[in-house]
C-alpha cells in the first residue's frame, strides 16, 4: 500500500476534515478525496461517515487507525535508518551492552568518529540476546559481545578481557559487602549465571539495577559495595573514594568485535582495528588521541 494514503488517512481521521487533512499534507482537498477513495476501494470497506460537519471514523475505520500508524512510524524510522548526514558516505550501525558501552565504547566514540569522519556512526545499547538477534538480521555492522557464538560468515576478533570487580564505597571496613547495601548491577546474562552459581547463598539483594553508570552514581549517594568492570572504577581506586574488596570472587570475560567475514575491508573491518587498538592503550582518554589516525 502507498505510504502516502496511510498518512492521508490518519491525517482526516485525526483533524476530522478533508479540507484541514489537505492544509497538513500539502495537497489539495480533490486530491485527499481521491486518496481515500483509493484506500477505501483496496480495503473493500468505508473508513469515514462523511457529513456537512467533516468526516467520522466508522468501526472499520477506527480497526485500521492502528495500523496506519504502524505503518507510518515504519515508514518512518525506515527513513531514518536510510538517510545519510549531509556529507557522509555511509552508516556504521554499532551495538554493544551496556557493560561494554560504559567506560570502553564510549570513550573509543570520539576517536572513532574523528577517525572516520566521512561516517556516520548509529549507536544502540541492547541486550545480549536483543543484540545478537538484531546483528543476525543485519541491523548492525558491528557487535561488540562476550562470548558471541561463531558462526560462518563472521569475523571475531578479541579486544580485551574485562574483569568485573567487587568494590566498596563504605569507609567502614567492616561492613559485610554482601549485607543489606548489597547492589546487584545486571551486566548481562554471563555474569547473571556466573553471579547465582558462584554467590548462591548471599541475600536477595534490595536494590538491582541494568545501568553501570547509575549504579556507579549510587555508591557515590550512599555506602554500598556492588560489582563493576575494573577498567570502569580503575580512576574512582586510585581516587580512594572507592576501596576494593580483597578475597570476593571476581570475574572475567573476553570482549569481542564481530561483523560479516564481508566487511573486513570495509569501514567495519577498519573500525574493529580502531578498537582493538584503543583496547591494546588501555582504553583510556589519552589512548583516544594516540590511535584517532587510524
Amino acid at each position: 500500500m502507498d505510504i502516502e494514503l496511510a498518512r492521508t488517512f490518519l491525517a482526516v481521521a485525526e483533524t476530522g476534515s478533508f479540507l484541514e487533512a489537505a492544509k497538513r499534507v500539502h495537497v489539495a482537498q480533490s486530491t485527499v478525496s481521491l486518496r481515500i477513495r483509493a484506500l477505501e476501494q483496496q480495503l473493500g470497506r468505508s473508513l469515514f461517515d462523511r457529513s456537512k460537519t467533516g468526516a467520522a471514523l466508522t468501526e472499520a475505520g477506527r480497526h485500521f487507525q492502528r495500523h496506519a500508524q504502524t505503518l507510518a512510524r515504519t515508514w518512518m524510522q525506515a527513513k531514518l535508518d536510510a538517510a545519510l548526514p549531509a556529507g557522509m558516505e555511509t552508516v556504521l550501525a554499532v551495538g554493544a551492552p551496556s557493560s561494554l558501552w560504559d567506560g570502553f565504547l564510549t570513550g573509543a566514540l570520539p576517536g572513532l568518529r574523528r577517525a572516520f569522519p566521512e561516517v556516520a556512526v548509529r549507536a544502540s545499547a541492547m541486550a545480549s540476546d536483543v543484540l545478537v538477534q538484531l546483528f543476525g538480521q543485519g541491523g548492525l555492522d558491528l557487535m561488540v559481545a562476550y562470548r558471541p557464538q561463531a558462526a560462518a560468515g563472521l569475523a571475531v576478533e578479541q579486544l580485551f578481557e574485562d574483569e568485573f570487580v567487587l568494590v566498596s564505597s563504605d569507609p567502614d571496613t567492616s561492613t559485610d559487602p554482601f549485607g543489606t547495601e548489597y547492589v546487584l548491577v545486571d551486566w548481562g546474562p554471563e555474569f547473571r549465571a556466573d553471579h547465582l552459581l558462584v554467590l548462591p547463598d548471599i541475600r536477595t539483594p534490595g536494590l538491582q539495577l541494568d545501568i553501570g553508570t547509575l549504579a556507579l552514581q549510587h555508591l557515590r549517594n550512599v555506602p554500598a559495595s556492588a560489582y563493576f568492570p575494573k577498567r570502569l572504577v580503575a580512576a574512582d581506586l586510585r581516587a580512594g573514594w572507592l576501596r576494593r574488596i580483597e578475597g570476593a570472587p571476581r570475574f572475567g570475560y573476553s570482549a569481542y568485535a564481530v561483523i560479516s567475514e564481508g566487511q573486513r575491508g570495509e569501514y567495519a573491518g577498519q573500525a574493529v582495528q580502531f578498537l582493538r587498538q584503543y583496547a591494546l592503550g588501555g582504553g583510556t582518554a589519552e589512548q583516544d588521541e594516540a590511535v584517532g589516525g587510524v
